[in-house]
C-alpha cells in the first residue's frame, strides 16, 4: 500500500473466506475483515517511511504469509506513483491484486 504523508487514509476491510485482521501497530490500527461485512478505520502517517503490519487473526494455514507493508511518501512521490500504477495495473487485467512487495518499491 502506498499513501501520502500527512493525509487521512481511510481503510475499508471485508473478507472473502474467513475472518482476517488488518493491523499496522505503528499507526495504532487493527480492524477485522469479516466476510459479508464492511468495516472501516483510518490513520494519518506523519513521517515518510515504510511501516509493517500483518494479519493478526489466526485465519488459516497461510496466516504467517500475510504481511502488510505501507509505504508513506511525499505528495509529489505519491502523484508519480499513481501515474505509474495506472499504467502498470490498468494495462494488465491479469494483475487484479498487487503484491505487498511490488507496492513497497
Amino acid at each position: 500500500m502506498v499513501v501520502p504523508v500527512n493525509k487521512v487514509v481511510r481503510v475499508e476491510t471485508t473478507g472473502a473466506d474467513v475472518i482476517h485482521s488488518f493491523a499496522v501497530p505503528a499507526f495504532g490500527i487493527k480492524i477485522d475483515a469479516i466476510p459479508g461485512r464492511l468495516n472501516e478505520t483510518w490513520f494519518k502517517a506523519n513521517k515518510v517511511g515504510v511501516y509493517y503490519g500483518q494479519c493478526s487473526e489466526l485465519c488459516g494455514k497461510d496466516h504467517a504469509y500475510m504481511p502488510i507493508a505501507v509505504r508513506v511518501v511525499s505528495d509529489q512521490d505519491f502523484a508519480a506513483w499513481v501515474e505509474t500504477a495506472k499504467k502498470k495495473f490498468a494495462a494488465n487485467p491479469a494483475n487484479a491484486f498487487a503484491s505487498a512487495a511490488e507496492a513497497a518499491h
